[in-house]
């Protein structure tokens, strides 16, 4: 599996709810060079894609772990605290986490971020 880059925006709550809707109503198509995954905030961003994390990802990619457990082991950090992690990675789209013989496989779907940040977005005013 080659794992892509992924371009990650930073766009507000209430900016993303209005884009939301205005695809959903039909009134904006997502251009293709667009972020797929948003973040509310610089912040949030880094803690997500912390260096820890990053590395976390990348580990995955090298080894292909094959359940939880065998990704606490070759990281080093609990199950507890890896099963968060990877719960949020799942949440923004950076991790798929299959369900084979009563164990979860992740599988990272990058590792690599490119950040779209400041750009300007069309107004959805009246959504």
């Amino acid at each position: 599996m080659e794992t892509k880059e992924m371009k990650v925006g930073i766009m507000s709550y209430e900016y993303f709810k209005k884009y939301t809707i205005a695809i959903a109503a039909g009134k904006y198509q997502p251009q293709k060079n667009e972020p797929k995954v948003w973040f509310e905030s610089i912040e949030t961003m880094s803690q997500v894609l912390s260096t820890k994390n990053v590395a976390l990802l990348k580990l995955i990619e090298k080894n292909r772990p094959q359940s939880i457990s065998e990704l606490a082991d070759l990281s080093g950090r609990k199950k507890s605290n890896l099963s968060r992690t990877l719960k949020t990675f799942a949440k923004y789209g950076i991790i798929d986490i299959e369900e084979r013989k009563r164990t979860k496989v992740p599988i990272p779907k990058a590792t690599c971020f490119k950040i779209e940040y400041g750009k300007e977005y069309p107004e959805f005013g009246g959504i």
